[in-house]
């Protein structure tokens, strides 16, 4: 492992560039992952239990009907998908994530609820008029890259019924990541990112015209050499959501802030929720 190979890694990339690994689909990180999502008192991979409930009672309120089916893209472990099934909605959820999918899937089949689960990335979604409801949770949404972002509506518009609706939450404009300009590292025996010793250096960049922030994570160790995971967080005001969602057809758009209570990673009204109709 050369040092040189580390600095070159930790510097300040173009914007949207790609980074070279992914956590999500790691047969190691996926374990620690999964781990975090189902801690019900902390807000990383999954929001707590109590804002979870509070979430899919605001929902249904918005979005009023018996039996819906309903589209959970980006599912993990399923923790929003139960629970809608559990009101008597018929739930697809969708994760590339082999492992959020197969502890799901046992975790619907212990509890005998009737689910639907697909290991897939929702970016290759093609279904076709067939959801009442489709949720992206958890600012899924706005850490999509453009084209990303555009596949995706493509996708949602299609995948729903006439008169279906897409509903996702992002960060707005208000929201200002604290850790701007700062670098953290990381060394250990063993950690989140590796079940070996490694390094991991951490800083967080802000590109202040396409109004995103990029959070990179340089992890470096004997076995694999260096590896970069890049995490994008777009912010969005209520118009850019009324003109992305209405250019791709979508109609009646709503936005909503102070949904869910604030967390140490955010306040409350730093998160938007969109609701928009096809």
């Amino acid at each position: 492992m050369k040092l040189y190979n580390i600095i070159e890694a930790a510097k300040m990339p173009e914007a949207y560039c790609k980074g070279t690994a992914v956590m999500w689909t790691d047969e190691y990180i996926s374990e620690q992952l999964l781990k975090v999502h189902l801690n019900p008192d902390i807000e990383l991979a999954s929001r707590k239990a109590t804002t979870i409930d509070e979430t899919i009672d605001w929902i249904l309120n918005k979005v009023a009907g018996e039996e819906l089916y309903i589209l959970d893209l980006g599912c993990g472990p399923g923790l929003y998908a139960e629970k809608l099934a559990e009101k008597g909605h018929h739930v697809t959820g969708v994760d590339f994530s082999p492992r959020s999918i197969s502890y799901a899937r046992k975790a619907a089949a212990d509890k005998q609820i009737d689910i639907s689960y697909r290991c897939q990335n929702y970016l290759e979604l093609e279904d076709a008029n067939a959801y009442d409801l489709i949720l992206i949770i958890f600012t899924d949404f706005g850490v999509l890259l453009p084209d990303e972002r555009e596949r995706f509506l493509v996708n949602a518009y299609r995948a729903l019924k006439p008169g279906g609706r897409l509903l996702f939450d992002v960060m707005n404009d208000r929201f200002r990541v604290q850790e701007i300009g700062r670098k953290s590292w990381e060394s250990a025996e063993k950690g989140f990112w590796r079940g070996r010793p490694y390094l991991a250096l951490t800083e967080t960049f802000n590109y202040e015209e396409p109004k995103v922030t990029l959070t990179q994570h340089v992890v470096a160790d004997e076995d694999e050499g260096v590896a970069i995971y890049r995490f994008w967080i777009h912010t969005f005001s209520h118009y850019d959501l009324e003109q992305l969602l209405d250019s791709h057809g979508f109609r009646g758009i709503k936005c909503y802030d102070r949904v869910i209570p604030g967390c140490e990673m955010y306040r409350s009204e730093d998160v938007t929720f969109c609701i928009a109709s096809k």
